[in-house]
């Protein structure tokens, strides 16, 4: 069955469209497990009816004209219970419902399955048998189970590409298509979807038709002779180090190179009217089907060669092909992977948004489009990116969702709240040299979080007063080598010249978990909780302590540095580090730099060290809760992964337990305690974290005006009031819903993101 279950994803994932995959699926099932009749019922989202979309048994002519309500017969019943229906005698059940052009009047045995993908039901898997003597067996109903697990996600993906394509399952037009995933950086954006591909991957080419066939012919014929020529000279190379049998296989490459072998069949599709590079995925992705599915081990290895022979024609391809990239006014950039480098393609000013199938908020272009001020959804899954060219696209970076093809009414009201934001920001201008302290006199420093000189440039125009968080990974992450210490020292006189007096806290290097550099890769299983932050330079001293000279040195006659410590779990990591920094400190001093020994601080971001708080302040001068990854760590919550990201929340009773918790045990000890992360910058966090009672709140720049606009509005007495209300509640959902209510009422709603249900419902709202 497995040999059985292999071939049939590996089937449907290279399925043109969705309505083939399903034909692929029923017709191989059916096959499989010797039935009658096997079909597909999918949930149309736009009815939420379920429509017949496949059949192997019934009558084909009944495809996309039958269809039950969400609760009507047995597909409805599978689908609201969510799990398998197996019965003996199906006509005899009451929840039985007869549809006479399907001809199932013959069939009496009956098992459904639901095909479900991240908790929301797409379908039914349905397999029926004339005998009402059989019933299929538990072996039967597992395979139909995992064959229906298998390929939700593929459905999924299927589903989405025909609804962006402006279709939905009953080939009516589909609007306001969405799809979700993480924040990478704020905003709201409205522009036409442009797709960029990374070079050689056939995966990503898409699927587009040609209008000169001969010059497509020509650029393929020309790809095929400068492969054949790199595969020859590299086996001349080799000739001498290579045994005859190993030789052979340069044979093997240069025969699949033969007129007629693979450039045969990517000719005759060119002929057909596909450009090359659509024809030749096509070709080779067959080729590796058919190679994966046989029994031989080593033809199925052969399927690797043939990848790689069709990564090294495409890269030929690409070369070849003089395409110019146009870009709208409005452009939102649209990639499995973005790059830095793919944004710097866009003309200035015209780029207003991004979406990345892969990489997270904390992903180099995350933090490059939060100084850019441009917003950004990141980490998408079953989204089809070659669809989404040219499409309007809507990214909602406050939710972490996009929007293709939207009705006029979702435009409507996204272009409102882009208005909104406008209108809020010049506003909140006159704040910005005005203090933070509440209206009963209770004083907040704000300050931000910095990577880039863009990011200081926004963050003085705002009134930050300092920074708490300059992530200093940033200047390694933009190099293909590790920054000398002259370099380093550059960068961070930039930042500290720039906000003098005003303290900067830079934090050491903190690389790992899901940032990495490419020079210095780590690969490991689960990288949270590997080899990251202070565990990596304390194993790397000669990074620490380049790093550290190359502070103390910028800092000279500013005196404003302060030096933060990520990652720490235990006393003899602090103490280890205290100890290199007072080694570079005297080090330092001794060749003539006058300079004052630093502040240095750690951070509170992994669970063990909330219940060392006294025991940490004993040792260092100040402490910082890294919010973002000490509520992952408490909810073991990836935040980057689509997956599970709707289980991370800062409003978690668990987390606001565990920040009162440090505030005060710091100030038992008389030590300054601040706060870095997205809970910060929220409003009503803010607000919270103001009332346990932390010396600081730091944020990204453009958060800073709204959380000031706030905390001068209120007393700290209400704010401890509706700390103590909703330490009460037991639900992150109710405690953010009491704290937005509270914002509401204290006339403060305009600083509340409507999320996608919000957006949904006034579209739907609007269209009635």
């Amino acid at each position: 069955m497995l040999s059985i279950l292999r071939s049939l994803v590996q089937e449907v994932n290279s399925a043109r469209d969705l309505q083939e995959a399903l034909d692929i699926i029923v017709s191989r099932v059916q096959k499989a497990m010797g039935t009658e009749v096997c079909s597909v019922y999918l949930l149309d989202p736009a009815t939420n009816r379920y429509i017949l979309m496949a059949t192997e048994g019934l009558y084909r002519k009944a495809v996309g004209q039958v269809s039950l309500g969400y609760s009507e017969g047995l597909i409805g019943l599978v689908g609201s219970r969510e799990e398998p229906i197996n019965l003996e005698d199906a006509p005899a059940h009451p929840r039985y419902r007869y549809f006479p052009e399907t001809g199932e009047e013959r069939f009496r045995s009956f098992l459904g399955v639901p095909i479900i993908h991240h908790r929301r039901v797409l379908g039914v898997l349905v397999v029926q048998q004339r005998e009402s003597s059989r019933c299929f067996d538990e072996g039967e109903e597992a395979f139909l189970v995992t064959v229906s697990a298998q390929l939700a996600g593929v459905i999924a993906h299927s589903e989405a590409t025909g609804a962006i394509s402006g279709l939905s399952l009953t080939g009516e037009e589909a609007r306001d298509v969405s799809f979700s995933g993480v924040p990478g950086a704020p905003g709201v954006a409205i522009g036409a979807g442009v797709v960029v591909y990374p070079s050689a991957d056939l995966d990503v080419v898409p699927e587009k038709p040609t209008e000169d066939i001969e010059q497509e012919l020509a650029l393929f014929r020309s790809a095929v002779k400068a492969v054949r020529e790199d595969i020859e000279r590299v086996a001349k190379r080799l000739a001498s180090q290579l045994r005859p049998e190993e030789q052979a296989l340069f044979d093997v490459y240069l025969r699949m190179l033969g007129d007629d072998a693979l450039p045969g069949e990517v000719a005759n599709k060119v002929r057909e009217g596909i450009w090359a590079q659509g024809a030749l995925k096509q070709v080779v992705q067959q080729y590796i089907r058919h190679f994966e599915m046989m029994d031989d081990h080593y033809l199925q290895e052969r399927a690797v060669d043939i990848r790689d022979l069709g990564r090294r024609l495409l890269s030929h391809l690409q070369e070849g092909e003089q395409t110019h990239v146009a870009y709208p006014e409005r452009t939102v950039l649209v990639s499995e992977e973005l790059t830095p480098a793919m944004l710097g393609e866009v003309p200035k000013g015209q780029l207003v948004g991004l979406v990345s199938v892969k990489g997270s908020s904390n992903s180099h272009v995350a933090i490059l489009a939060r100084a850019m001020g441009v917003p950004t959804v990141m980490g998408l899954v079953d989204i089809p990116v070659n669809q989404l060219d040219g499409k309007e696209l809507i990214v909602d970076g406050f939710e972490g969702q996009i929007f293709a093809s939207p009705s006029d009414d979702l435009r409507t009201f996204f272009q409102a709240i882009c208005d909104e934001e406008d209108e809020l920001v010049r506003g909140l201008e006159v704040l910005k040299d005005k203090p933070c302290e509440t209206t009963d006199g209770h004083r907040v420093s704000l300050l931000v979080n910095t990577g880039l000189m863009t990011d200081v440039v926004r963050s003085l125009s705002h009134g930050a007063e300092g920074i708490g968080l300059y992530r200093t990974e940033v200047p390694f992450m933009i190099k293909d080598r590790f920054p000398s210490e002259q370099e380093q020292r550059e960068y961070y006189r930039e930042q500290l010249e720039a906000f003098a007096p005003n303290p900067v806290t830079m934090r050491t290097l903190d690389i790992g978990g899901d940032k990495s550099l490419t020079y210095f890769p780590i690969q490991e299983e689960n990288p949270f909780l590997g080899w990251r932050g202070i565990r990596v330079t304390l194993d790397h001293p000669e990074i620490f302590l380049v790093q550290v000279r190359a502070m103390l040195k910028a800092s000279e006659g500013l005196n404003n540095l302060q030096i933060m410590l990520p990652m720490i779990s235990n006393i003899s990591e602090v103490e280890e580090s205290l100890h290199l920094i007072y080694r570079v400190y005297h080090e330092v001093r001794e060749e003539g730099y006058d300079i004052h020994m630093p502040k240095v601080g750690v951070m509170v971001e992994i669970p063990a060290a909330v219940y060392q708080i006294r025991e940490l302040a004993d040792r260092v001068d100040f402490l910082s809760v890294g919010s973002n990854d000490l509520t992952q760590y408490l909810l073991a919550v990836d935040r980057n992964n689509p997956r599970v990201a709707q289980l991370y929340h800062s409003y978690h009773p668990a987390v606001l337990q565990a920040l009162v918790r440090v505030a005060q045990d710091a100030h038992v000890v008389g030590k300054p305690v601040g706060i870095c992360g997205e809970l910060a910058g929220d409003p009503g966090g803010a607000l919270l974290l103001m009332a346990m009672g932390y010396d600081s709140l730091s944020m990204n720049a453009a958060s800073l005006p709204k959380v000031k606009s706030v905390i001068r509005s209120v007393s700290r007495e209400w704010a401890v009031q509706l700390l103590e209300d909703v330490l009460l509640l037991d639900s992150p959902h109710v405690i953010k819903s009491c704290v937005d209510l509270a914002l509401r009422n204290a006339g403060f709603g305009r600083y509340l993101r409507p999320g996608r249900s919000g957006a949904v419902a006034y579209a739907e709202q609007a269209a009635s």
